[in-house]
């Protein structure tokens, strides 16, 4: 993680730029950003593509965001600005399955977002402010604060992992995910795998493998705080 990138994110919003004003801010160059990413993926977001969608000269972009890298933790960032949605709870475990739910929700909306999620970069301010509340309702809701942001991040991380196969190619249910059994040859390759597979029924925890794991997870924490 860069100082720049920091910067960036918690630094001073006003940036000095050199040369007439453009008439551009920087919410609007992301918000267009996040609206091509969510089209047509990550990939299809350029600083020329952008200005061209904006009617912009490329360097009028420089004068707001210092190139595509950067641009990207803003969008992801901007994914967050608002309030996060999680219901109103009075036990903790409905706040941390709301939370799961919502990093779900997050990356089923944008799945371009996901590799960004999960590479080396800073947390931004609404980002902060999403793990800011959630920490706030478990407290309010009695949640000892030296449980409260373990539970969170590990809440997170399982969303992080769980959510890949619903916004990769296999549109996330059993029979695509394991379409590759369809061939002789790789049930014999994979035997077991392919035993497990046909027995797959739809009340298999496989079909709704989110929720069976994310209240595994939160079973897990409950068995912790009895514990102690």
């Amino acid at each position: 993680m860069g100082q720049g990138e920091y910067e960036l994110l918690w630094g001073d919003r006003a940036r000095p730029g050199r040369g007439r004003p453009s008439g551009l801010t920087r919410e609007r160059i992301v918000a267009e950003a996040v609206a091509i990413a969510d089209a047509d993926g990550l990939a299809k977001v350029s600083m020329k593509h952008l200005a061209d969608r904006l009617g912009s000269g490329v360097m009028s972009l420089y004068r707001h965001v210092p190139g595509k890298d950067e641009l990207v933790l803003l969008m992801y960032d901007s994914l967050m600005a608002g309030p996060v949605d999680v219901p109103a709870a009075d036990h903790w475990r409905d706040v941390l399955l709301g939370w799961g739910r919502s990093i779900r929700g997050l990356f089923l909306a944008h799945p371009w977002a996901l590799p960004v999620a999960t590479g080396e970069r800073p947390m931004g301010p609404h980002e902060a402010g999403w793990v800011d509340q959630i920490l706030g309702r478990l407290d309010a809701v009695g949640m000892p604060h030296a449980t409260g942001l373990a539970a969170v991040l590990t809440v997170d991380c399982f969303a992080l992992g769980a959510v890949r196969p619903e916004i990769g190619d296999t549109g996330g249910t059993a029979a695509d995910f394991f379409r590759f059994l369809a061939e002789p040859a790789n049930t014999t390759r994979f035997p077991h795998l392919a035993r497990v597979a046909a027995d797959i029924g739809p009340d298999d925890p496989v079909q709704d493998h989110f929720e069976f794991g994310l209240h595994r997870v939160v079973d897990g924490l409950q068995l912790h705080l009895d514990a102690r």
